[in-house]
């Protein structure tokens, strides 16, 4: 088997090992805070910061254009001057919690994405958001990490390639807005 194919068949494993339950939960969170008026945020760091950045491009431009109705979602990597004086003045374990104190709120919905499920940042942010009464949809690969008891549900791709842990976390959110979009979408 060639590396592309041997690649493509690891993938295509684990999206047959991806819980149509969580990903449909998702869903449900997803649409339950834009009817309801309530954040969506997310982060990451680096490719997962990519992720988060991309997905809220699609659930903000998407849901207004295709539905109707905004969607209150941001990305707490988006801001750098923000990120990085968080990490001069504080520490880089801190970029995101004082962003969740600021942003979230009960009932809002926090997307924590994490490779490895033990970034600091992230799980400092998820506990944030837990304190502060949000919904916290953890993203981890490997065995989930510490993301696992850190946020209030966690959906873990099962495998330490984190090219391919990325590439599920995007298909998986891709998944739950199209859904979300799809039972949605008003007549043109």
């Amino acid at each position: 088997m060639s590396y592309v194919q041997n690649y493509f068949s690891g993938v295509k494993i684990l999206i047959e090992q991806v819980s149509e339950e969580q990903v449909n939960r998702l869903a449900d969170l997803l649409e339950t805070a834009w009817k309801e008026d309530k954040h969506v945020i997310l982060m990451g760091n680096g490719g997962s910061a990519g992720t988060a950045s991309h997905i809220v491009n699609d659930i903000q431009k998407c849901l207004q254009l295709e539905c109707g109705k905004p969607i209150r979602a941001i990305c707490l990597s988006d801001n750098t001057p923000l990120v990085l004086a968080w990490a001069n003045d504080t520490e880089y374990a801190n970029v995101y919690a004082p962003q969740i104190d600021c942003w979230a709120g009960k009932g809002d919905l926090v997307i924590a994405i994490s490779g490895s499920g033990n970034s600091p940042n992230i799980l400092r942010a998820a506990e944030a958001g837990k304190r502060k009464g949000a919904f916290v949809f953890g993203m981890a690969g490997y065995t989930g990490g510490k993301l696992i008891a850190a946020s209030t549900e966690c959906l873990v791709v099962a495998t330490d390639n984190m090219q391919q842990i990325e590439d599920l976390h995007m298909m998986i959110l891709h998944l739950a807005f199209s859904i979300v979009r799809d039972r949605n979408r008003t007549a043109n």
